[in-house]
């Protein structure tokens, strides 16, 4: 849909749209708020150092790059996303929203609004009382709803938060901000006053290394100053966060924060600059909740040290049966992010502002006068699909919900702080860098095994930013980085140091580097396996480049071209994987494929329809770009390597695991992912169809159906007598990510209702028995303990509707 269409439908949204705060979509995610389930879960037992942060996560705010952080489904900010790469979690108590309100004759009743109090003692004089269960949190991501309905409140409240996230939008999905709007609702018979209350710790200076909690002993002067400014929709009102300034913004912990409101003939807002959010809050509580207003203070106090915080009110009378709404903004300008090297790098929102790092009020502006248009666009873009209720409900909301990922996975977007590109990769010459992580457990970006399923995201609304990273890969193909690393997995099982190369020419790249490195330049940080000799990450990158191509709407001749000699190379160093002369390459008897710790003997299953669905795109993309010689010689080539595929592993029922292992009969769940490629992509049939729905009602019936009743989705391997295997912990897990590349193959092969019952198991996990919302992990067990959260290769789900798309134009014709 084109950005004039899409501002078109906004306009008639916001004509139509009479009380936003009725409008939280029917399918949306929910639960009450500050409550868990009773079969809450966890990280696995043995894994200690994996990330887990509690069952309370809500959806964080912040565009693409921009750094992220969230506020709980208690009502807590407690993750922080704002160094690029670095996962800090704690609370921070001043940083909360507060109500009073007062109904004509009645006492008066203030509350900070949230179902906790502050681990520490911190701000005690304020009334933490907000009972759990008394509202409800909802969600479809880039929106979340936060429903306070106590009966202790004389008034119903329903905040909508969001970030302006939209389609094909590469300007304000980067900014710094997040919009917060209160909409209150008196259902009773007499006015209330009511005032919201919003404050907010100054944290220039928070994000400085990459551990996992805040080093608070600042060597800053951070400074707090109120402002306001007249605007064409009323007077803007709000907090500077910043430092007392010496010298341009250098650092990337330097910069600002804001929040800001509007004021109006009925909205009185009061503030205090700057008050002491260690101590009991006395002062400023004591204020609020006599009458809902703050003592509109402006104290001239700097920190060296200690922590400060500011807040504003905003106080307003609604008349019985009424209606009313309260904007507020909240923004961040930290224009510099760095990695471990010492390489800084510029944010791409600065493109928009500057990269000062004093434009925190700026951009806070913007979110208060666009905010109802963003809001307006937002609900325009998912209301094709979570209005279709041909659709489940859980689907529709997981959709949304699991693209918080995009801005929430340590995203880097932006370009070198000098300016200079790197000279090695041209695609920086392009566009900005881009790049999400693979998890915060394993700090790789662009990981390109996993994206081969995460980033479908990616190319069906930001094509633009797919394919820049696409391009960042191919640059990468040609290079070889003389660097021995150690080969961790191969160390550990002979006892002695093993090493390995780091990057050999012709080989795509695990990974795009880490942050703990110099990321974007020295890639592939990941040595637990010896990546140069893995089967599947050059199929996947020649894949990746074909889908990226089809998926756009096969027009961007000129990205097919940039990509087309590094996938020439790829398939090239494929070709010495072919021992025995069949043409279909062996596996190495080591795990060499994303299942880095199952091996394959031989040929399999996973790796080989891999390359046979790369022989035919890379037979394609050669017609495309006048290649004829490279063409011919791949169309003939995957004649022979399909029919050594078939008759290799096809055993009339399914294709096994490979076919010189111990476990060559095990039923693999993703026995035919390249196949899943080429019916997503227009590459025909690499497998006779009925081979195709045989193995996949196999893997239904038995990876599905006998593992935990079907309730858990599929789990990656199972015995071919449908018992549990042991052989190492992958093969008995669930993967998230796997579960929806096998539940779409299966709906474009026509198996639609087991497809959706396959995913559906993934749900009911996450979003619904073990509390993994927000923080979905790349695998489970069969009772539920998870390894690795926060994790790209769930953006699979997108891939579903791919499917489905293609399916329902199959049945038109």
């Amino acid at each position: 849909m084109s950005r004039h269409i899409l501002r078109l439908f906004a306009i008639f949204a916001l004509l139509c749209t009479a009380w936003a705060g009725d409008q939280i979509p029917n399918a949306a995610w929910r639960i009450p708020l500050g409550t868990i389930p009773d079969t809450v879960g966890g990280r696995k037992p043995e894994l200690v150092t994996n990330i887990d942060d509690g069952p309370f996560q809500g959806a964080p705010v912040g565009g693409f790059g921009a750094g992220t952080f969230s506020r709980t489904t208690r009502g807590n900010f407690e993750r922080w996303h704002l160094k690029a790469g670095v996962h800090k979690y704690q609370n921070v108590p001043a940083n909360q929203f507060a109500v009073f309100a007062q109904a004509e004759g009645q006492p008066a009743v203030a509350q900070v609004l949230s179902t906790s109090k502050p681990e520490h003692g911190e701000l005690s004089s304020w009334n933490w009382s907000y009972p759990a269960g008394k509202g409800e949190y909802a969600a479809v991501y880039p929106k979340a709803w936060y429903v306070y309905n106590s009966q202790q409140l004389p008034v119903k409240l329903t905040l909508e938060q969001f970030s302006p996230v939209l389609p094909n939008n590469y300007r304000e999905s980067s900014y710094p901000v997040a919009v917060f709007n209160w909409y209150v609702e008196n259902p009773t018979g007499k006015p209330v006053t009511v005032s919201v209350l919003f404050s907010w710790t100054n944290m220039v200076g928070w994000f400085r290394d990459f551990s996992r909690d805040f080093r608070a002993g600042l060597s800053t002067l951070n400074k707090n100053a109120y402002r306001s400014e007249k605007l064409a929709n009323g007077s803007m009102q709000g907090i500077v966060f910043d430092r007392l300034r010496f010298s341009p913004v250098q650092d990337e912990w330097d910069g600002q924060f804001a929040i800001a409101t509007l004021a109006g003939a009925d909205a009185q807002v009061s503030y205090v600059a700057t008050y002491d959010p260690s101590g009991p809050g006395a002062d400023t509580w004591n204020t609020f909740s006599k009458d809902g207003t703050l003592p509109n203070t402006a104290l001239d106090f700097e920190s060296s040290g200690e922590t400060i915080a500011g807040a504003i009110a905003v106080k307003i009378t609604v008349p019985a049966g009424g209606k009313k709404v309260i904007p507020m903004a909240l923004s961040w300008d930290l224009p510099i992010y760095q990695f471990g090297s010492g390489r800084k790098w510029v944010r791409h929102y600065t493109k928009f502002f500057n990269e000062s790092g004093t434009n925190a009020w700026n951009i806070a502006k913007v979110a208060l006068q666009q905010g109802e248009k963003w809001s307006a666009e937002i609900d325009a873009w998912q209301k094709p699909i979570l209005g279709d209720e041909s659709k489940p409900a859980w689907y529709r909301s997981e959709l949304f919900n699991e693209l918080y990922i995009l801005a929430d996975g340590g995203t880097a977007w932006g370009h070198e702080l000098s300016g200079n590109s790197n000279p090695k990769h041209k695609s920086a010459q392009l566009a900005d860098t881009f790049s999400f992580l693979e998890c915060f457990d394993y700090l790789y970006y662009g990981t390109l095994d996993v994206r081969f399923y995460g980033s479908f995201p990616l190319i069906k609304f930001w094509p633009d930013l797919e394919k820049q990273e696409m391009r960042q890969f191919a640059d990468t193909i040609g290079e070889s980085l003389n660097q021995n690393t150690m080969w961790s997995w191969k160390s550990t099982k002979e006892g002695k140091l093993v090493l390995m190369p780091r990057k050999a020419a012709g080989v795509a790249p695990h990974d795009l580097g880490s942050p703990l490195e110099d990321a974007f330049t020295n890639v592939n940080q990941y040595n637990y396996q010896n990546v140069t000799d893995w089967r599947d990450l050059n199929s996947k990158f020649v894949l990746l480049i074909w889908r990226d191509y089809v998926l756009s709407g096969k027009k961007d001749i000129d990205f097919l071209r940039y990509a087309y000699p590094a996938v020439k190379l790829a398939m090239q160093h494929l070709l010495k994987f072919d021992t025995d002369g069949d043409g279909l390459i062996e596996n190495g008897g080591f795990p060499d494929q994303t299942y880095d710790n199952w091996v394959a003997r031989g040929e399999s299953s996973y790796s080989g329809s891999l390359y046979v669905a790369a022989l035919r795109a890379t037979a394609e993309m050669a017609r495309i770009v006048g290649d004829n010689a490279i063409a011919n010689s791949n169309d003939a080539l995957f004649k022979k390597v399909q029919a050594a595929f078939i008759k290799k592993l096809w055993n009339n029922s399914y294709f096994d695991y490979d076919t010189a292992s111990p476990y060559k009969k095990d039923i693999m769940a993703e026995q035919l992912a390249g196949q899943w490629y080429a019916s997503l992509t227009g590459l025909g049939d690499l497998v006779p169809p009925e081979m195709r729905k045989s193995a996949l009602q196999r893997v239904y019936d038995y990876n599905v159906m006998k593992f935990q009743n079907g309730k858990m989705g599929a789990v990656n391997g199972i015995g071919a007598d449908g018992e549990g295997l042991k052989e190492n912990e992958q093969v008995e897990e669930v993967w998230v990510g796997t579960t929806f590349s096998v539940a779409s193959h299966m709906i474009s092969e026509g198996l639609k209702e087991q497809g959706f019952a396959t995913a559906k198991g993934v749900n009911n996990v996450v979003w619904v028995d073990r509390g993994y919302w927000f923080r979905t992990p790349e695998a489970y067990n069969a009772q539920g303990f998870y390894r690795a959260s926060m994790y790209m290769r769930p953006g699979a789900i997108w891939a579903m509707e791919y499917s489905l798309e293609g399916a329902a134009q199959k049945s038109a014709k």
